[in-house]
């Protein structure tokens, strides 16, 4: 059996989807609420699925079948302030992951976020030593929580105390596609975007307040959570150098360039409707991301990423505008 912890969110439905259809046996860890997240999972069959809460006891009662964990679940809200339940969500509940992994030697596959990389000032390179790691600069709570138990875990390793048999942390850069919907505000821009780009509205973008970027001009590194997916699975499968690797596509895009590729994808021309960026949010934002790969394709990764004209058209024509957009 399988353990993924998040497996009713965005990545985690998608993953479990994927699991399921090799006729894996998954149990999942997650909240469901009151509105369509359950929807993420409606399609697939899973062993058992067990509140956050519930976790330890799922563990004590079933852990001997546990093959394999992967840790997904967290809050994903760049915008959380409350610090202290990022820390125990994010940080000490994975402390709790991995050291019952380390005891009971189950590898461990986890997310964490480009979002740890700051302003991108000291780069995108995934050197998961601890001298590397203290220098980066995240720039909000959820940044720095993720980041925290990166830090963590380097020092667990370079200290020489108990590990899982084998653990990777993936750095997941801007993420979009099926089993978002439930995000609100935190759905990739395609998402938000999609309902008035189906109807030819403007999409409205944030201005750039910086002077090296146009408006529009700020660029992401954007990839297709199949492609997340297939990654989870292959360093599961292949077990490379256990350590922190980057999941994009290695190729920073502009926003009008994932803009256009919608709007091409519904046979629409792009209209953007400029607004400033909010004040609260502006010296935090994030002009420039692109993941370094060569760390992941030396490891012997040899697939390429989606660009976002493939990825945002396969996002448009087998989900955003499906009867049932669900994987």
């Amino acid at each position: 059996m399988i353990l993924v912890t998040g497996g009713a969110g965005f990545i985690g439905s998608n993953l479990v989807a994927r699991l399921v259809e090799e006729g894996r046996r998954v149990a999942i860890s997650d909240t469901l609420g009151s509105g369509d997240k359950w929807r993420n999972l409606a399609r697939h069959p899973i062993d058992e699925l067990v509140a956050p809460g519930a976790l330890t006891d799922l563990l004590e009662r079933r852990g001997r079948e546990i093959e394999l964990v992967y840790h997904l679940g967290a809050i994903t809200s760049t915008t959380e302030t409350d610090a202290d339940l990022l820390t125990e969500t994010n940080l000490r509940l994975s402390q709790r992951v991995w050291r019952w992994c380390a005891a009971e030697e189950i590898p461990l596959v986890y997310a964490s976020s480009a979002a740890t990389y700051g302003d991108g000032s000291g780069g995108f390179a995934d050197d998961d030593s601890p001298e590397a790691l203290a220098r980066l600069r995240p720039l909000n709570a959820y940044a720095w929580s993720k980041h925290a138990f990166d830090r963590w875990a380097a020092r667990e390793v370079a200290e020489d105390r108990p590990t899982p048999p084998s653990w990777f942390g993936l750095k997941l850069f801007n993420v979009y596609g099926p089993n978002e919907y439930h995000k609100g505000e935190m759905r990739s821009v395609v998402a938000r975007a999609f309902p008035r780009a189906a109807c030819g509205e403007p999409v409205t973008l944030f201005r750039s307040h910086h002077p090296d970027y146009s408006d529009g001009g700020q660029k992401r590194d954007f990839v297709y959570v199949p492609d997340c997916v297939e990654l989870m699975v292959w360093v599961a499968r292949q077990r490379p150098a256990s350590g922190i690797y980057n999941v994009g596509t290695g190729r920073a895009q502009t926003w009008i360039e994932v803009m256009g590729a919608l709007y091409r994808a519904l046979g629409r021309e792009l209209r953007v409707e400029w607004v400033d960026t909010p004040t609260e949010i502006r010296d935090r934002y994030q002009y420039f991301t692109e993941a370094d790969l060569s760390k992941l394709y030396a490891a012997g990764w040899d697939r390429e990423f989606a660009p976002v004209d493939v990825g945002v058209r396969d996002y448009v024509e087998r989900y955003l505008t499906a009867e049932d957009p669900y994987r």
